[in-house]
């Protein structure tokens, strides 16, 4: 009995060894690794720099669409002066509608 009482506290004193190496190093391993990032939470952030780039884009052909606007009022109001001062003179008729009255004219010539 006297070597069972021996072999006892030894394997005791391994085990409380043993147990305080095994939760040290997942301590330290914890403090190591970077926090964890879900695949979702990547995704999400990936997409919202994306729609980040767009709405840039966006406002910026937005603000392009505005001044072509602009320059386009500004060149309507600065036409309609001119227009009103020189009234537009009625086109001129081609000559093959000016001549099919004649021929009008001269059937019913004929025919009387």
């Amino acid at each position: 009995m006297a070597t069972a009482k021996k072999a006892a506290p030894k394997a005791a004193a391994n085990t409380k060894a043993k147990t305080t190496a095994k939760t040290a190093k997942p301590a330290v391993k914890v403090a190591l690794k970077k926090a964890p990032v879900s695949k979702s939470a990547k995704a999400i952030a990936k997409i919202s720099a994306n729609i980040a780039k767009l709405t840039e884009r966006k406002d910026k052909i937005g603000a392009e669409i505005k001044a072509l606007r602009d320059q386009r009022a500004a060149l309507k109001v600065a036409a309609a002066p001119a227009a009103v001062a020189a009234p537009v003179a009625p086109k001129a008729k081609p000559a093959a509608k000016a001549a099919a009255p004649a021929k009008k004219a001269v059937k019913r010539a004929a025919k009387k």
